[in-house]
């Protein structure tokens, strides 16, 4: 493994690192699990909570995949985590569609202003199955590099 690729690894690791201190305080201390900020969004983190438990997640996968020197194993987990995590989100967007439950008001989303109405759910639901897909494909891409570092 390269300079760079353990360095990426260990900022990766530090910075989530981070925001699992401050997805712990925000949760703990200002009851706040639920919270929304939305830069966090590109870790797979939509709220406050989630901040908590894959914060210290990708913090612990930093470090195992940097000692083990490993960056086809850290590709291979970050893309097995797209797969799980679109696939629950797209769940998720499916309930909502049919839910009497509005959590997520059509007007309080992102894309609200090209679907004016409850379709916004449709359009995070399909959003999130092309993740997955994009995910799958990476991991299997990884998957058969990790092997062939492996054998």
């Amino acid at each position: 493994m390269s300079i760079l690729q353990q360095t990426i690894i260990l900022i990766f690791g530090f910075i989530n690192l981070l925001v699992f201190l401050k997805g712990f305080y925000v949760t703990k201390y200002k009851k706040n699990a639920f919270g929304i900020f939305h830069p966090l969004s590109i870790l797979g983190m939509f709220a406050w909570g989630d901040a908590v438990v894959f914060g210290i997640f990708w913090t612990i996968s930093s470090v195992i995949t940097w000692y083990l020197k490993d960056w086809y194993l850290f590709l291979l987990t970050v893309s097995v985590f797209w797969v799980v995590r679109s696939f629950g989100e797209t769940i998720y967007w499916f309930n909502q569609q049919f839910s009497k439950i509005k959590r997520n008001p059509p007007e309080n989303l992102i894309g609200h202003s090209i679907f004016r109405n409850d379709s916004i759910w449709f359009a995070y639901q399909i959003t999130w199955q092309c993740v997955t897909i994009v995910a799958i494909m990476f991991t299997i891409y990884f998957a058969g590099m990790w092997l062939k570092g492996i054998f």
